[in-house]
């Protein structure tokens, strides 16, 4: 079993696309600080994968398509787009990853790779948003729009199961 945190736009969103993918088991939502900046927390998610059903450089690239990863906007602090290293095997595999999907962007990506300091998660009431609301007008304006590149561009890394659940219209 295999660890990443990332961050990048509003962890509900980030939890459903993650929640929605083959090879990863859990996805637990709350905030992350990195290391050297102890008390600079940011929503995000740490994702629990297997690497024999998906590997780092398909979540990473799914993380870059589903969020403003080359933008920078006045909630960056919030939502700090950044791929979270658990170890520096893990960080070095991802500096490359991210380095190489560059050319996938007309402009530059603002994701940065950090390492892995501390977690506080979310309130239990907000795990599995989408799933336990995907009516919700938060969910329709912001989660499903996500969904939807995420069955456009990655279709045969989606878990048929969870796809089935999505909440209509996209």
């Amino acid at each position: 079993m295999e660890k990443i945190g990332l961050g990048g736009s509003c962890h509900w969103c980030t939890e459903a696309i993650f929640q929605s993918l083959k090879g990863v088991t859990r996805v637990e939502q709350g905030f992350i600080a990195p290391k050297g900046n102890g008390d600079s927390f940011s929503e995000a998610v740490i994702v629990h994968y297997h690497k024999e059903h998906i590997d780092l450089g398909d979540i990473i690239e799914i993380h870059l398509h589903t969020h403003k990863s080359t933008s920078e906007h006045s909630m960056r602090d919030k939502y700090r787009s950044a791929i979270y290293a658990f170890d520096e095997e893990n960080r070095k595999k991802s500096l490359l990853i991210l380095e190489g999907l560059q050319k996938d962007f007309d402009n530059k990506l603002i994701t940065k790779v950090l390492r892995f300091d501390s977690f506080k998660p979310s309130a239990t009431q907000f795990h599995n948003y989408y799933y336990e609301n995907p009516g919700k007008p938060f969910c329709e304006t912001y989660i499903s729009p996500k969904l939807k590149v995420l069955l456009e561009k990655f279709s045969s890394l989606v878990n048929p199961k969870m796809a089935n659940t999505f909440h209509e219209p996209f």
